[in-house]
């Protein structure tokens, strides 16, 4: 078991001067982001390696906190000692992104200005300013180039915008299961989601009471998303048409299949630990990525400043973030000259399979980070 210390919160500071400039024009003021760190950064400070997390995770990617947790980090397979991304080798960073609601400030945080929570009052931000953030605290630790930057799904989208924004901080680039742009069924996904939580009884415009949260519209959203991150040939293999309670239909509306279950109980966990109002942001945020929009859907231009090498991996099943589109993104940089290595990996688990596949991604991670601290 792999004890970790607790999450550590970086704060930029009071003073103007350490605002956050967003994209939408805006500042954010005293802001924080909470972090976690494994391993030791060596003496030529080159073996940082900075994980993103994807939609619903958070800044506690690997270990346990204490010998009494009945389930470690959400990538802890993959992150830790003699594991792909080896803490004995590497200096791991993961922080919970801005906008979120794992200690980093985000929608229901207090707006230093009113001393109220922000709600919806919060400023609308995008990719691009989750990383500026994440910039802060990598100068704020004195590392000029990250070993590499790897996140899978909305953590692979950032990736690909570490590596525009800032393409002399970064050694190298691991996006996996990620797009270079949301598709329009994607924001579909995403627009039914929020819908949800905008129709609970209890939402309030955002302005809910810690008493009276809207449980059942972020459940429902939560729901319809999991479906979006399974392949219709996992959940046949795990539920086909099995019936959850009774032997036979009970000829009524209330459950009756096992991935009706499933889902019920997937949404009841995501209540426990996420908030409905991050949840309208972030995947705000992933709505309006697109790094090809501001060159008039050249992504070749969008990658012209990328210097990285990059190791870009999708699997076979995901039908959200499908191959094609991680192929487009490998065109554009080998285009561009830069050093790419790309696999497709064949899986049945659909989008998860980046949480899932660890032993075939693993082990490509590691080779690749291998070579890169090497190189």
């Amino acid at each position: 078991m792999y004890i970790v210390e607790k999450p550590k919160i970086f704060r930029f500071g009071s003073g103007g001067e350490n605002a956050l400039p967003l994209d939408c024009g805006r500042k954010l003021y005293d802001a924080e982001l909470c972090y976690e760190l494994y391993g030791t950064l060596n003496p030529e400070k080159d073996n940082a390696v900075l994980i993103l997390h994807a939609l619903s995770g958070d800044a506690h990617v690997a270990g346990y906190y204490n010998a009494d947790e009945p389930k470690g980090g959400w990538w802890d397979g993959m992150v830790g000692p003699g594991n792909a991304i080896d803490t004995d080798k590497y200096f791991v960073i993961c922080s919970n992104v801005i906008g979120g609601c794992s200690g980093s400030t985000g929608p229901r945080s207090i707006d230093p200005a009113t001393g109220k929570p922000y709600n919806l009052n919060f400023p609308v931000i995008t990719i691009r300013d989750m990383v500026r953030a994440q910039k802060r605290l990598i100068d704020h630790f004195g590392i000029e180039k990250l070993l590499a930057v790897v996140g899978g799904s909305m953590g692979g989208m950032q990736a690909l915008e570490w590596a525009v924004t800032y393409p002399d901080s970064i050694k190298s680039a691991i996006p996996i299961a990620t797009t270079s742009q949301l598709s329009p069924q994607s924001i579909a996904f995403d627009w039914v989601g929020r819908e949800a939580i905008r129709y609970d009884r209890n939402w309030n415009n955002g302005s809910y009471s810690d008493d009276a949260t809207p449980d059942q519209g972020l459940a429902t959203a939560r729901m319809l998303a999991h479906i979006t991150y399974l392949s219709d040939q996992s959940m046949d293999a795990k539920f086909g048409r099995e019936l959850q309670e009774h032997d036979k239909y009970a000829f009524d509306f209330n459950r009756d299949f096992a991935v009706e279950s499933y889902l019920e109980h997937q949404g009841r966990r995501f209540v426990e630990r996420f908030d409905a109002c991050s949840y309208f942001y972030i995947t705000r945020a992933m709505d309006y990525f697109d790094m090809a929009g501001e060159y008039g859907g050249d992504l070749t231009a969008a990658f012209a400043r990328a210097k990285a090498d990059f190791l870009v991996v999708s699997f076979s099943s995901d039908w959200l973030f499908p191959t094609e589109q991680s192929r487009r993104i490998v065109r554009a940089l080998l285009s561009n000259n830069c050093n790419v290595s790309f696999c497709e990996i064949e899986s049945s688990y659909g989008h998860d399979a980046f949480l899932l596949e660890i032993d075939s991604l693993g082990m490509m991670i590691s080779s690749f980070l291998a070579r890169q601290l090497k190189g």
